[in-house]
């Protein structure tokens, strides 16, 4: 396990001195680009574990993303070998068909202390509700970036993460009404506390996201990457792709159903990810937003 190793696999060049916030950002916009955040283990057969060597190799290696527990052990473990501040908490993410924040801590993210600011780092999230830079630990605060706005509200030592939408516009009229698009504009994500988190908090978790059939992950394979200006993601056997504010407060989403055949090719094509194992794409419906 090396930086160099990782840095080729996110193509970052830039400074490796500097522990700044314009250096931080672009380290972590590198890899929200090059990084799927993908649960495809599940559906080709594989198991996804904690080592954090099983996960480096996974993603650098091998050139596959992964989910939260994956994603944001390996940037922590960047971070922290850059000199970063950076410690791990645990959030309770929202369901937005039981209107409720689950009850199980299932979602790993990273905190960064800069120059007496503390900062979250989630490069774990996925489809429109990926950050695209490093979000200050300030309640009320809106934080707008190219996703749209983000907000931290904090109650009783409980941070919350929403985020607010623009409007969308849909060219093929016949997802108009898909689940995969969220309906409303302004969008509870998760809810964390500072209490500080390792990657034994979540070994559980990691064992029942992958096999419980009430498990969101085994419902539907999903593979979602960061662009430039937007994001793509496949989810079953739909591929969207969202270019954000393609024009005046509106983003643009990009629905395309594919055949079985063609859903390698594009899981190359379109994410650079090459399986060792067959695919078996699930979508079934009523279970996930973008």
């Amino acid at each position: 396990m090396n930086l160099e190793e990782y840095f080729a696999r996110t193509g970052y060049k830039g400074s490796l001195e500097k522990q700044d916030l314009e250096t931080l950002t672009d380290i972590f916009q590198h890899h929200i680009r090059a990084v799927p955040f993908e649960n495809l283990s599940i559906h080709c057969g594989e198991k996804i574990t904690l080592e954090l060597e099983h996960v480096y190799d996974k993603i650098v290696r091998r050139k596959r993303g992964g989910w939260c527990m994956e994603n944001n052990q390996l940037l922590g473990w960047v971070l922290k070998r850059l000199g970063y501040d950076a410690s791990f908490l645990g959030a309770y993410v929202f369901n937005p068909h039981q209107n409720a924040y689950a009850t199980t801590m299932t979602h790993l993210l990273v905190k960064v202390v800069l120059d007496g600011k503390a900062y979250i780092v989630d490069g774990g999230f996925g489809v429109s509700y990926q950050m695209w830079q490093p979000m200050e630990l300030a309640s009320g605060k809106d934080q707008p970036q190219a996703p749209g706005v983000f907000r931290f509200t904090e109650k009783n030592a409980i941070w919350y993460l929403e985020k607010m939408r623009r409007k969308q516009y849909i060219p093929n009229q016949s997802f108009s009404n898909s689940d995969l698009l969220e309906k409303k504009e302004c969008r509870k994500v998760y809810m964390f506390s500072l209490e500080p988190r390792t990657v034994e908090d979540f070994r559980f978790q990691c064992t029942y996201l992958q096999t419980s059939p009430d498990s969101l992950f085994t419902k539907k394979s999903i593979c979602t990457l960061q662009t430039t200006d937007g994001f793509r993601a496949l989810i079953g056997w739909t591929l969207t792709e969202t270019t954000y504010n393609y024009k005046e407060n509106m983003d643009l989403v990009e629905f395309v159903t594919l055949e079985d055949e063609e859903v390698e090719k594009t899981l190359k094509e379109k994410f650079n990810i090459t399986l060792d194992r067959k695919l078996v794409p699930i979508n079934v419906k009523g279970f996930y937003t973008i």
